[in-house]
């Protein structure tokens, strides 16, 4: 083998890597983040967890990503260990897939059908399917399919070419001699753990076992022991990712190494305790790319049959290995292990966004409540609330800023970009609530009393509050565009009441019917209220805008102001009857 047929081998894996990573971002992007969500709001039920685990390594590709994702969920608090473990067994059983697509390069026979089914056919067909969708379709969908396609086209190309850079050693006596050493199984187990740890992917280890079979000198007796140390050499990934995670997410990591290494000793004192009463004559027989995918999948059933039942022992040993210490209480922000999964990152920021626009919008409502009617213990929690909320925003947009870094869908695009106008606005409206808050216990020390007329028009005045503050939180979390165009005319209604009330104030002191100290509470009171309604107008126009495509508020309310926009005339004249202020305020 000269160093051209090792540079031929290095072009070759490279493309099989890049092939692999590109068809499994488009397949996770293609699925929206849908199986991502249905792994967080798993149950209890171990089985259940190893079905979900299964099928969603089959589709993103690789058992290590799912396995991170679930250290993910489990240091966030999103998941259980418990739940955690069958979604781990899971993930080895998924990998599999990978192993048995890979073995199609190996196919042989002469017939129409046959040669179809030849990487060299279909693989070109893929790519120019691919290529097609990727130029003349501008939709999300049909070019996260392109994506698939000329990802998979690529790593079946990588294979081909691997195979064929490798051919030439099936008749150097040095490569034979090199790979007697690995019918010994512990070499055996040690190259394929080692190989895997390097490369960080069981897939990709496995496609270069099954494209070394293609020279014909590898033996059962060879590649029995290295597909075992590829099953160990894969938990590297997650090992690494816990570093600094919480104890259960590295619990879950452990689970993932003691699953394989306990699969692997029990089938080797099984396997090698069986040959002093049994002679397997196969093992001097040469495998082929279908017989490496064989063993990958048995070897995962024998764990899978063996070790499912025993989940407990498993998360057991774990919790044996990371002990309970004192630890922070649960993070409920974001992880950044996700950042890799922009579908789930993504889902996790907006999850995130909208518990803070529940917050805000709770926060806000107690505010109002305290006025005339004041209890510290709920001033109190409201105060807490906007520290949190602060908190919220924080993280969120730090998160976000990282996460837009990233190649990101045009719908995850879309999300990111709300959440990042909105939650600025929505931890305003907390600071203003604050502000209520501190009005109300002015009244409150101060026994102060509003006149008939002032109090009923605050009364007004805070219930069309009420009605925005819910139409922008509500129009935010479902993304409901026809909601949020109801926000801009009650927010203009809320600006004429202030202005009303504003004249009716300045009336009553010139009649010396109010005190200038009241008329100050007074004055905060409904300049917080406005000022509420504007970043809820923020909030609604940044909905709009993200659905049309843009972001510009000036622009957006200049142009429904200077239109006759019949639905927003109406909706203007409902509000106004509906908080219309007696005629004497």
């Amino acid at each position: 083998m000269d160093l051209f047929s090792i540079l031929g081998l290095l072009c070759g894996l490279a493309l099989f890597l890049y092939g692999m990573n590109t068809m499994g971002d488009g397949l996770e992007k293609l699925s929206g983040g849908k199986l991502e969500k249905i792994l967080e709001k798993l149950t209890n039920n171990t089985f259940k967890g190893f079905l979900l685990g299964t099928a969603v390594t089959a589709v993103i590709q690789s058992s290590s990503a799912t396995t991170v994702m679930v250290v993910g969920f489990i240091n966030s608090g999103i998941m259980k260990l418990r739940q955690g473990v069958g979604v781990i067994i899971g993930a080895n059983l998924g990998t599999t897939v990978t192993s048995w697509i890979l073995s199609l390069s190996g196919i042989q026979g002469e017939s129409f059908i046959m040669k179809l089914l030849k990487p060299e056919s279909f693989s070109a067909i893929f790519a120019f399917v691919g290529i097609i969708l990727l130029m003349f379709f501008k939709t999300e969908k049909k070019r996260n399919l392109a994506t698939i396609f000329i990802g998979f086209a690529v790593l079946m190309v990588g294979m081909e070419q691997m195979s064929a850079a490798v051919e030439p050693l099936k008749d150097n006596p040095v490569f034979a001699s090199i790979l007697t050493i690995f019918n010994n199984p512990v070499f055996g187990i040690f190259a394929g753990m080692l190989l895997t740890a390097i490369i960080q992917s069981s897939s990709a280890s496995i496609g270069i076992l099954q494209a070394l079979s293609a020279t014909g000198t590898i033996t059962y007796s060879m590649a029995i022991p290295i597909i075992l140390g590829q099953n160990i050499g894969t938990c590297i990934t997650a090992l690494l990712s816990c570093l600094g995670a919480k104890k259960n997410a590295k619990r879950a990591a452990f689970v993932h190494l003691y699953y394989n290494i306990i699969g692997v000793t029990l089938f080797c004192i099984v396997f090698y305790g069986s040959m002093m009463f049994v002679n397997y004559s196969f093992l001097n027989d040469t495998v082929n790319q279908g017989d490496i995918a064989i063993i990958h999948t048995i070897f995962n059933l024998f764990g899978i049959v063996l070790l499912l039942p025993l989940n407990r022992v498993l998360e057991k040993l774990a919790c044996l290995t990371i002990r309970d210490k004192d630890e922070d209480f649960e993070n409920p922000f974001l992880d950044e292990r996700f950042l890799n999964t922009t579908a789930i990152a993504t889902e996790r920021a907006n999850s995130l966004g909208i518990k803070m626009a529940r917050l805000s919008e709770g926060t806000l409502l107690g505010s109002l409540e305290l006025v005339g009617n004041y209890d510290e213990e709920t001033a109190a929690t409201i105060m807490d609330n906007e520290n949190m909320i602060d908190s919220y925003e924080d993280v969120i947009s730090t998160y976000l800023v990282k996460l837009s870094s990233r190649e990101l869908s045009e719908s995850d695009s879309k999300i990111i970009h709300l959440v990042l106008h909105t939650i600025g606005d929505f931890e305003r409206i907390s600071d203003h609530a604050v502000s209520i808050v501190k009005v109300a216990k002015e009244i409150d020390e101060k026994k102060m009393k509003f006149s008939k007329e002032a109090q009923a028009g605050i009364e007004i005045m805070m219930a069309a509050l009420r009605e925005i503050i819910n139409n922008a939180t509500l129009s935010f979390i479902n993304n409901d565009v026809k909601l949020a165009a109801k926000v801009e005319p009650l927010e203009q209604v809320i600006n004429r009441l202030r202005d009303k009330l504003k004249e009716a104030h300045i009336e009553r002191l010139t009649n010396g019917e109010c005190t200038i100290e009241l008329g100050f509470v007074f004055s905060d009171l409904i300049t917080n209220i406005e000022r509420v309604s504007d970043h809820c107008s923020n909030i609604a126009i940044g909905v709009i805008e993200t659905n049309r495509n843009g972001y510009d508020a000036h622009e957006y309310l200049h142009e429904l102001k200077n239109s006759d926009d019949i639905q927003y005339n109406a909706d203007y004249k409902s509000y106004k009857q509906k908080y219309a202020l007696p005629k004497k305020v």
